[in-house]
């Protein structure tokens, strides 16, 4: 096959691939989400010192569990974010890293990037604690918010903004005050 076909196929493919991944986010984001999983999350991925943590020793508080890598530079502009959540609200909120990445860079990492939220690691089995809502693992960074009894509330494909956060923490607040019930928090997150 000459060059000019070869990158004309390459073309069509990136094409493609583009498109369909903007249909589905933008039926995604109009709240078009697939159903969420009505059993409650939860995985073990070890700390960054090795020791075995489950998502359900933060069991009895709503969890913001993200998915990053130290490579992924749209995940490292979420951290302080997450940092200045987790110190506003960490009465009412845990938020939980996890490092889809080699524990050794995740620890060197972490020296620099000061986490004041538990940082949880692993490869293969964290892109499988991902999938567990339901969505295949698509990229990330990946944000799940799961309510303080464990059923995922809503997930979210990309970098989270500070208004995302504001949100979330808005509307898991009047989940745990008995405000609104589940469904009416995932339709209030549905637009995130």
């Amino acid at each position: 096959m000459s060059r000019r076909p070869l990158i004309a196929v390459v073309a069509i493919v990136v094409v493609v691939a583009a498109a369909g991944g903007y249909l589905a986010n933008r039926s995604w984001f109009a709240g078009s989400e697939p159903s969420l999983p009505e059993r409650r999350i939860t995985f073990t991925l070890p700390d960054l010192k090795g020791t075995p943590r489950s998502l359900d020793e933060w069991r009895g508080r709503p969890l913001l569990v993200n998915f990053w890598a130290t490579w992924c530079a749209p995940c490292r502009r979420e951290i302080p974010l997450l940092k200045k959540t987790q110190a506003a609200h960490g009465d009412a909120l845990q938020v939980i890293g996890v490092a889809v990445d080699h524990a050794e860079e995740v620890v060197a990492y972490a020296g620099t990037a000061e986490f004041n939220y538990p940082v949880l690691v692993g490869q293969e089995e964290a892109m499988a604690a991902a999938e567990t809502s339901g969505i295949e693992f698509l990229g990330l960074p990946f944000t799940m918010v799961i309510s303080a009894d464990g059923r995922l509330i809503k997930t979210h494909i990309g970098e989270i903004l500070e208004t995302h956060l504001e949100q979330i923490v808005a509307v898991l607040e009047r989940l745990e005050a008995g405000e609104i019930d589940i469904g009416e928090a995932r339709a209030a997150l549905g637009r995130l």
